[in-house]
């Protein structure tokens, strides 16, 4: 069963307001002889993609910048079935790995122990049992709950240089929850690399380098219907995660985000929840694993990351 089955609800809950023309940026001077920003627009694993610069040579670094992303998708994309994940969830092993899977599967073993199990990207089988459910018109039965959190558990996964591998037959990753930041990070080091000190890279999460380039910080906007809130974005990276922004269902009830010690989708009465951090993939993990939790435990879980700061929550 593939993933096309997805009702798609709510998806996106942040307003990049530094996409404007530069001078339409309230409180942002520009200078009347600054060259243009230049952007780019595309997708990056399925989420809208952008990235914002300013350099005399833009077109070739941001050619770079796309090469990377589909490079990196070849890795981490669940959709082309040449990936090097999709390669290791059809035969449950994978010799000679990338390292960039290894590198990110590494920071999600910190995440899995950090949040208590609750990062684990073993949960595909249970995404795979409520889609295959949902596609046939009904929720996931309690058998094929339980049959499908018999193959969860990051303890499962073995990953060394070599060699990635499952423990168990019927085992799967996805790594939606983190790979998006992960990007973001991979693309923002690559720019660093090329001189660039203000840039907004946006991968579906979000990673500035230095801050505006007419000045200030990338003012980023919340927009969870529930009221307007902002936060000025500078060295640092954003993600968001909302339980309900994919559904599995017509309705928009049932979201995507799954416990993996259950088996349920997240409980929580959280709409939105958005984290800032030093890396796009720490955001990413962490807003993905906050949904999961009651405001205790993402306060007890968010002072084991000093870098990391709960941005919005509604």
């Amino acid at each position: 069963m593939t993933q096309d089955r997805i009702t798609i609800t709510r998806r996106r809950f942040v307003a990049i307001s530094a996409t404007v023309a530069g001078a339409a940026i309230a409180g942002l001077p520009m200078a009347a002889a600054a060259a243009p920003l230049a952007r780019w627009h595309g997708v990056a694993l399925g989420a809208e993609a952008s990235i914002i610069l300013r350099h005399p040579d833009a077109a070739r670094i941001l050619a770079a910048c796309r090469a990377e992303i589909a490079r990196l998708e070849s890795i981490f994309s669940l959709y082309d079935t040449s990936s090097a994940l999709s390669r290791l969830n059809a035969d449950g092993r994978l010799d000679a790995p990338p390292f960039e899977l290894l590198e990110l599967l590494g920071q999600c073993g910190a995440l899995h122990t950090a949040t208590g199990g609750l990062f684990d990207p073993t949960v595909q089988p249970l995404w795979a049992a409520y889609a295959e459910a949902f596609a046939g018109g009904r929720a996931p039965g309690a058998e094929a709950i339980a049959g499908a959190l018999g193959r969860v558990g990051w303890t499962g996964v073995s990953a060394e240089p070599g060699r990635i591998s499952f423990a168990r037959p019927g085992m799967a990753l996805t790594l939606n929850g983190i790979a998006q930041g992960y990007i973001a990070d991979r693309v923002a080091a690559l720019l660093r690399a090329e001189g660039l000190t203000d840039v907004l890279v946006n991968t579906g999460e979000l990673r500035a380098l230095g801050g505006h380039p007419d000045g200030g910080a990338w003012p980023v906007s919340f927009d969870d219907r529930s009221g307007a809130a902002s936060i000025g974005l500078r060295d640092a990276a954003l993600a968001s995660s909302a339980p309900l922004g994919t559904a599995f269902d017509a309705d928009g009830k049932v979201g995507h985000i799954l416990n993996p010690k259950n088996g349920r989708p997240a409980a929580s009465a959280w709409r939105l929840v958005s984290v800032t951090a030093r890396t796009a993939a720490l955001a990413d993990g962490l807003s993905t694993a906050l949904c999961l939790m009651s405001h205790d435990e993402i306060e007890r879980t968010l002072a084991r990351f000093p870098d990391a700061r709960l941005a919005h929550l509604a």
